[in-house]
């Protein structure tokens, strides 16, 4: 569904951005189109570049173009091309309200207590040769 102030750009409703949760690039680029009011569709790559399939850099932006913008500058300067949101002086308080929280890492500590990991089974030993 567009937002008013998207008419006439329908390539906005489909935004996929490429990205990992734990990358402070992904996440400053989510932050920004929060504050534009862009929904995307967020789609988590692999964890290591040389794992992903094309290789490519994080975060990685695409629209319904078929423009790719790769790496958090490309990804800006787009951005930067677009309407200001409605409320991204709002958001952008908000994050700063929020910061105790980062700096404290509530969110690897919500995560190590609600969804902690099964360790890791232990690798097999390399084979001995005859």
């Amino acid at each position: 569904m567009f937002t008013p102030w998207t008419t006439g750009r329908a390539w906005l409703d489909v935004l996929t951005l490429y990205q990992a949760e734990w990358c402070p690039y992904s996440s400053a680029v989510r932050q920004r189109l929060t504050e534009l009011g862009l929904d995307f569709v967020a789609k988590q790559v692999a964890p290591r570049q040389e794992d992903r399939e094309g290789q490519h850099e994080i975060p990685l932006l695409t629209n319904g173009d078929g423009e790719r913008f790769e790496g958090t500058e490309a990804v800006f300067e787009f951005l930067e091309s677009l309407a200001p949101g409605k409320s991204e002086y709002e958001h952008r308080a908000q994050y700063r309200a929020h910061r105790p929280d980062r700096a404290r890492e509530t969110t690897a500590h919500l995560l190590a207590e609600q969804a902690p990991l099964a360790p890791r089974p232990a690798e097999s030993a390399p084979r001995a040769r005859l």
